[in-house]
């Protein structure tokens, strides 16, 4: 195994290596679910919140079987078949009444974060069903909401799901001035709005920038909740052949340039996918210097 080895942007030392292949080699009946949690538990790889990054584990342990690096891994048995899992579908999900009119009828706005089991089977639904990417399961970390008016709280108007950033993305590191080992450093401080959908019934003028705006207000507060992370920035991708990223214009976001045709989180450069408009939102007026401090940079 290579000596030069990343997980979650740290280099592995020569002794964690030699842990990671004993672990393999000694746990041969483990599943590769199983076998994340167990690297995780003795390597100490949590999250902020002191949960471990068994998610994050698994898709590395992955990376590191394609690459012929483990190739013990190939004969565990998987927890359940590899590639998207089915989304059940029913009537929950059903197109319902149009809600027309401009953004004044349906202010104020409300967040609904998720955290039972039935809103995130709804939230599954309505992104597989309507969104055109469907629903994947997301990397790292992510908070889920609906977004309602008070003004008719039984109708969801919004979809949001914010997740961890993009592993890399060139203009977007050029915009803040990012070296690899800062970027590193602070990436957990960028959040992905990997997906926006209004519901195909919901034709509210004004309504895609309205929101926008609120989660910049709202999406901070929680994710420090959640994560004990206070973030700098909103990132997020647009597919240029279907849409303009008026929205995003429309809220302040700046467009900083195209990604290179791969997947966001593809750290090896082996998935093609066609270019797609990057656009940033600070969270806060020194965004760009924040995420340039590295420890040494701090006052003690």
């Amino acid at each position: 195994m290579p000596t030069a080895i990343s997980f979650c942007g740290r280099q592995l030392s020569s002794e964690e290596i030699r842990l990671l292949r004993e672990i393999v080699s000694d746990f041969p009946a483990l599943s590769l679910t199983e076998l994340s949690r167990t690297v995780c538990e003795l390597l100490d790889w949590r999250r902020p919140t002191g949960a471990l990054k068994d998610h994050e584990c698994y898709i590395f342990l992955q990376h590191l079987r394609d690459r012929g690096l483990l190739p013990s891994i190939p004969a565990l048995r998987g927890t359940s078949a590899r590639g998207p899992r089915a989304i059940s579908l029913d009537h929950q999900s059903d197109p319902q009444s149009p809600i027309l009119g401009p953004v004044g009828d349906y202010v104020p706005l409300e967040f609904d974060l998720i955290s039972d089991a039935a809103g995130r089977a709804l939230f599954k639904q309505y992104i597989h069903r309507y969104h055109y990417l469907g629903y994947r399961i997301p990397f790292g970390a992510q908070l889920r909401y609906f977004v309602r008016s008070r003004r008719f709280p039984e109708r969801i108007l919004a979809c949001l799901l914010f997740t961890s950033a993009a592993w890399k993305m060139a203009p977007r590191d050029r915009w803040i001035g990012w070296n690899d080992p800062t970027r590193r450093l602070n990436l957990p401080r960028v959040v992905n709005n990997s997906r926006f959908l209004i519901l195909p019934w919901v034709e509210v003028a004004g309504l895609a920038s309205k929101i926008l705006s609120m989660a910049a207000q709202q999406l901070p507060e929680d994710w420090l909740s959640v994560y004990q992370v206070t973030p700098l920035l909103f990132e997020s991708l647009v597919d240029p052949q279907r849409f303009s990223g008026t929205c995003y214009r429309a809220a302040n976001w700046i467009h900083v340039g195209a990604t290179q045709g791969r997947g966001r989180m593809d750290r090896y450069e082996n998935v093609q996918r066609h270019v797609k408009e990057i656009f940033l939102y600070p969270l806060h007026p020194h965004a760009r210097e924040m995420l340039r401090r590295t420890p040494e940079s701090h006052p003690p």
